[in-house]
């Protein structure tokens, strides 16, 4: 009987691995929302890592959180690191790109409560008197973070964040145009 709850287990855990390993190893998460502001508005929002503050969705799960800016204010080579409670981590974000008004890539690296390293990317699309503004993340994932995601949604887990941070930006830049007021 023990020799045959064994070769079930086995069974089991062979199948776990299998399903494991053919998930495709690497994420993107992306949402979209449209700001009634120029790009170069809010782009603004992005480019410089202090207003990050105002509009991340991050900024208020911790307000004890540490946080350190280096380099430029906002351009290439601006960064900002972290360290908070387990909701935030801790970790650094490196700009790598800043394209004005068109695309910013910045570096991820998480440091807790796990390590990995993540692109996040901002595209802005005028259309008319408004921007189209996306926010994407990609990344790859080893064995074990593929074996959690069978049991999270990486997409609805990052995207409802990304969703969050991208109304508070909209209602930010949107409100300091209607004032005449530009942040950045």
């Amino acid at each position: 009987m023990l020799v045959k709850v064994l070769i079930v287990l086995a069974g089991i855990v062979v199948v776990f691995v299998v399903i494991v390993a053919t998930r495709p190893s690497e994420y993107r998460v992306a949402r979209t929302a449209t700001v009634s502001a120029p790009a170069t508005a809010v782009f603004a929002q992005v480019n410089d890592f202090h207003n990050w503050q105002a509009w991340s969705p991050w900024a208020t799960l911790d307000p004890a959180m540490k946080q350190t800016y280096e380099g430029p204010p906002a351009r290439t080579g601006a960064i900002y690191t972290w360290a908070g409670n387990q909701k935030v981590g801790e970790g650094r974000m490196t700009l790598i790109e800043s394209r004005p008004s068109d695309l910013i890539r910045i570096k991820l690296d998480f440091l807790k409560p796990f390590a990995a390293t993540s692109t996040a990317e901002f595209t802005f699309r005028p259309e008319g008197s408004q921007t189209v503004v996306t926010w994407g993340m990609t990344g790859e994932r080893n064995f074990m973070a593929k074996a959690v995601h069978l049991f999270m949604n990486m997409d609805k887990m990052i995207g409802d964040n990304f969703e969050t941070g991208l109304a508070r930006m909209k209602a930010i830049t949107e409100t300091s145009q209607a004032t005449g007021r530009s942040q950045g």
